[in-house]
C-alpha cells in the first residue's frame, strides 16, 4: 500500500478541500461536509491485486452525499464494498437504511445515490471490484446495494477476516495468486451478501443467487472430474437441471458452458504459472476434467484466439 494522500503535510484551512478533491478524482465523485474544517485530518493509501482496487482511508467525522448527478457519471463498471475498521457509519442507499459497527460491511453502487454519515474518526477499507465478475456470482447488484453483512453472525466471519488481509499483501502477489485470492474473496463475498438478502426480506431474487452461488461452488469442487455432467452439478446443488439452467441462461449460459468455460480457465492459468512450466499441456488439461486433447486445443482456440502451446509460448516471450 503506498499513501496518496496525507493531511499531515497540507495547511489546516487546505485540508479538506484538498482531500475531498483526490477522493472525487480517486474514488467516486460526491458532496461532503467535515464536522470542522479547522481539525478536519485524513490520509488515504491505495494499492491493487488482479484488478481490484484497495483504498483505506482514514478520517475525521463528515457527512457525504453520492446524488443523481453523480451516479450518472460513476463508473458502470465496478462496486464497491465497504468495511468500517474504526468510528462509526450511517448510510442510506438503494432504499436502505445501514447502521455498521466495527469491522461490518456494506456494499455501494456508484451508480446509485446514497448518503452517508461518519461519526468520530473512522478507518474504512474500501474495494473496488468489477461489478460483473459479482453480478456473474449473484445476479443483478441493484438488489445488494447497501446490503449489510454484520461482523456479530458467525457465518460472515471467515468472509470479514480474509477482506481484512488484503491490504498486507496488496501489489505483493504474483499474477497466478492474485488471481486466485481475487476469486476466494468475490465467492465469500457473493455467499455473505447472498445470505444477508436472504435473511432481510424473502425474495425470488435472493433464491436465485443462492442457485447462481451452489452451482459454481458444485462445478469448481469437480472440474477435475473427467465423468462429471449436468445432473451431478444439479443435484449437488439441491435442485434440478431444468431449474438450474434456467438460473444460469439469465446469465448467459448453462452447467454445461460453464464446467466447460471454468476449465478452460482454469488451464489457463497453469499455462501462465511459472511454477507449473514442467507440466506437459495434456498433463494440464487431463488435470483439468479433460479428456480429449483433440477437443480441449478445439476450444482453448476458440475462447483465446490461439492453441494451447502456442499461449504458452507468448506468455513465455512477454
Amino acid at each position: 500500500m503506498r499513501t496518496l494522500f496525507s493531511t499531515a503535510e497540507v495547511h489546516p484551512r487546505d485540508r479538506f478541500a484538498y482531500w475531498h478533491d483526490v477522493f472525487c478524482k480517486n474514488i467516486v465523485e460526491r458532496d461532503s461536509t467535515p464536522e470542522s474544517r479547522s481539525t478536519f485530518h485524513a490520509e488515504m493509501q491505495v494499492g491493487s491485486f488482479a484488478g481490484v482496487g484497495i483504498i483505506l482511508c482514514t478520517s475525521s467525522a463528515m457527512r457525504h452525499s453520492h446524488t443523481t448527478d453523480h451516479a450518472a457519471h460513476s463508473n458502470p463498471d465496478e462496486l464497491l464494498v465497504c468495511r468500517l475498521l474504526s468510528g462509526s457509519l450511517a448510510n442510506e442507499h438503494g432504499g436502505r437504511d445501514a447502521l455498521l459497527d466495527n469491522g461490518d460491511v456494506v456494499l455501494v453502487d456508484p451508480r446509485m445515490p446514497y448518503r452517508a454519515t461518519f461519526t468520530g474518526n473512522t478507518k474504512v477499507l474500501i474495494l473496488r471490484i468489477p461489478r460483473r465478475q459479482l453480478e456473474a456470482r449473484v445476479g443483478a447488484t441493484r438488489a445488494f446495494a447497501n446490503c449489510h453483512i454484520k461482523r456479530s453472525e458467525v457465518d460472515n466471519r471467515l468472509t470479514l477476516a480474509f477482506l481484512g488481509m488484503l491490504p498486507s499483501y496488496s501489489d505483493e502477489l504474483t499474477s497466478t495468486a492474485a488471481e486466485i485470492v481475487k476469486d476466494h474473496a468475490l465467492d465469500l463475498l457473493a455467499v455473505s451478501f447472498a445470505r444477508a438478502v436472504e435473511a432481510g426480506r424473502p425474495r425470488i431474487s435472493s433464491a436465485r443467487s443462492f442457485t447462481l452461488i451452489n452451482v459454481r461452488a458444485a462445478i469448481e469442487q469437480r472440474l477435475n472430474d473427467p465423468t462429471v455432467d449436468a445432473e451431478t452439478i444439479a443435484d449437488a446443488s439441491g435442485v434440478s437441471v431444468r431449474y438450474a439452467n434456467a438460473v444460469l441462461a439469465k446469465e448467459g449460459t448453462s452447467i454445461t458452458r460453464l464446467v466447460q468455460t471454468r476449465r478452460l480457465e482454469r488451464c489457463r492459468k497453469a499455462l501462465e504459472d511459472p511454477s507449473q512450466a514442467n507440466r506437459t499441456v495434456s498433463e494440464i488439461a487431463y488435470g483439468w476434467g479433460f479428456s480429449d486433447m483433440t477437443h480441449f486445443g478445439r476450444k482453448f482456440k476458440a475462447a483465446f484466439g490461439v492453441p494451447p502451446s502456442e499461449y504458452r509460448k507468448s506468455i513465455k516471450v512477454t
